[in-house]
């Protein structure tokens, strides 16, 4: 059973975009974990694209840091563009030194402007009952 949450950390569809997040407590297990569980959905959905919202992420390390990249790298050879949202400044100052660099890496503010950068935009629909008399 796909139920999105196999490796602890929710992976949401929307349309051929995937939308997941990484959170403080992922260790390097779950990395590695989310990391399969990502690249089987991308697969199994035929996604085109994924955003990994981050801004919930306090701090980095150098191994989230070359998983992300990995990830990234990865995705590409399935055929799905990654966007990283929502870094939070304190983990671009960390990146920067430690020497880390996301390379190959794009990056958006937040995960809306993710999904705009994949061509993903919400249509508003009015309520069933409420259009103009």
């Amino acid at each position: 059973m796909n139920d999105g949450m196999r490796g602890g950390v929710p992976v949401l569809r929307l349309g051929d975009v995937l939308v997941t997040g990484l959170l403080n407590e992922l260790d390097d297990k779950g990395a590695l974990a989310f990391t399969e569980e990502l690249t089987e959905r991308i697969v199994a959905d035929r996604a085109r694209g994924v955003v990994i919202d981050i801004s919930r992420l306090e701090i980095i390390d150098s191994f989230v840091a070359r998983t992300l990249m990995e990830l990234t790298t990865t995705s590409r050879l399935l055929g799905a563009r990654v966007i990283v949202a929502g870094m939070r400044p304190a983990v671009a100052i960390t990146l920067v030194e430690l020497g880390l660099q996301l390379s190959g890496v794009e990056t958006t503010l937040n995960a809306e402007q993710g999904l705009r950068t994949l061509g993903w935009e919400q249509t508003l629909v009015p309520p069933a009952g409420r259009g103009t008399s």
